[in-house]
């Protein structure tokens, strides 16, 4: 079988769609099949290229995986314009590579967002004859929508509706990263083939004696992650400061991201001296991060209430209690797991008392961590999760269906 991914996202760039994607491509390729994926050259989260990428095209090979990158206008800014001219930058150099480079696959995996890659993937899908996979991390132009991106029922509104329905119509399966991305589509497209391919973790990287503790005698209350707008991280820093009397309780803000600056500037104009920035880490230094906190959080803005991210995944397997902010599909599979504490967006109060009765309290975070463990293993292990899709991926071959 000859799988190609097409991502603007991959390491050794940090974050979830890499660790995911790689973690996919690495699994499908041990057990036999030929993998290649077709990326931008590596710029996330810092908006520069890294080096060791010279010319148009660098070719690497990483884990078993061929891997091609490409060029990309490289930003970390938010603006519109420049994130538009990033995503079109990629989308332009992957449907050039890929037509003059790229030998025709059995499938074609393309990653949304950024929902504009589905114009490479649709146009490379009939040029190659291949069979699309759309794999789905999150809702787009909803999404776009929630934020304030976009305006509802606008002409780029309608447009990106109308390329999203387009993909998902001609994709041979569409994949969702959660229940609620599988529902919504399926909800919408009755007749479009859909499979739910959860972020799921690495259980035996990521787990309780990855790390050698903290044993600092202070509870270490972490955030490991993008410092994005999705995470909405002003709401901790305004829990922080709510709590900046209490004594043995630290929080901790690890990666980098478009929101860095604005939250290093809060934490010094309002002298947060509970809250330390963390210089973000390789991820595979993320497992002994994790392990060496006390508490770990997972907040989402609201307008991601759906989402499931990746790290929700690792801290469970990491046997730390999480402190999930959110309302969805995340927040149920803390509480039905018994893992941690559930908070509501945009309640400081709330999140500040969470925190207090964790840290004061070992016996219960080392009950919730367990039981936190214990979910993983069951239901997320992500061996588990690239056996099966790669088993689906086998058997769609017996079928000439390209949608």
């Amino acid at each position: 079988m000859k799988l190609a991914i097409l991502t603007q996202y991959y390491p050794p760039e940090i974050g979830a769609p890499q660790a995911r994607l790689s973690a996919l491509a690495r699994g499908i390729a041990k057990r036999g099949h030929d993998v290649t994926v077709i990326a931008a050259k590596p710029n996330y989260p810092t908006g520069r290229i890294q080096p060791g990428y010279p010319g148009l095209v660098a070719r690497e090979r990483l884990d078993g995986v061929s891997v091609m990158r490409l060029p990309i206008y490289p930003t970390n800014r938010s603006d519109r314009v420049r994130r538009l001219s990033c995503y079109f930058s990629f989308v332009a150099s992957s449907a050039i590579a890929g037509t003059l480079l790229m030998e025709s696959p059995d499938y074609l995996m393309v990653e949304s967002p950024p929902l504009f890659l589905g114009l490479t993937g649709l146009w490379l899908r009939r040029l190659k004859g291949t069979r699309l996979i759309f794999n789905v991390s999150d809702l787009w132009p909803e999404s776009a929508v929630r934020l304030g991106a976009v305006a509802e029922g606008s002409a780029a509104h309608r447009w990106s509706a109308a390329l999203e329905a387009r993909c998902y119509r001609e994709s041979w399966l569409v994949t969702g990263q959660t229940g609620a991305i599988v529902d919504d589509i399926r909800g919408r497209f009755p007749k479009v083939r859909v499979h739910h391919l959860p972020n799921g973790v690495d259980c035996e990287r990521f787990r309780p004696d990855a790390g050698e503790g903290n044993e600092s005698g202070r509870c270490t209350v972490l955030y490991a992650g993008l410092l994005g707008l999705a995470q909405d991280l002003d709401q901790v820093l305004d829990a922080a400061a709510l709590m900046d009397g209490d004594a043995g309780v630290d929080f901790h803000l690890a990666g980098d991201g478009p929101c860095r600056m604005a939250l290093a500037g809060r934490v010094r104009n309002e002298n947060l001296a509970n809250v330390r920035l963390v210089e973000p880490r390789p991820h595979a230094a993320m497992p002994a991060l994790l392990a060496e906190a006390d508490v770990l959080m997972v907040p989402l803005h609201r307008s991601f209430s759906d989402a499931v991210p990746s790290k929700l995944y690792e801290a469970l397997a990491s046997g730390r209690p999480v402190v999930v902010i959110a309302s969805g599909e995340a927040a149920r599979i803390v509480a039905d797991a018994d893992a941690g504490l559930v908070v509501p967006h945009d309640d400081p109060p709330a999140l500040a008392a969470a925190v207090r009765r964790l840290a004061a309290d070992r016996e219960l975070r080392t009950r919730l961590g367990a039981n936190g463990r214990a979910a993983a293993l069951r239901h997320y292990d992500r061996a588990h999760v690239v056996d099966a899709f790669t088993t689906l991926l086998e058997q769609g071959l017996e079928s000439r269906e390209l949608r």
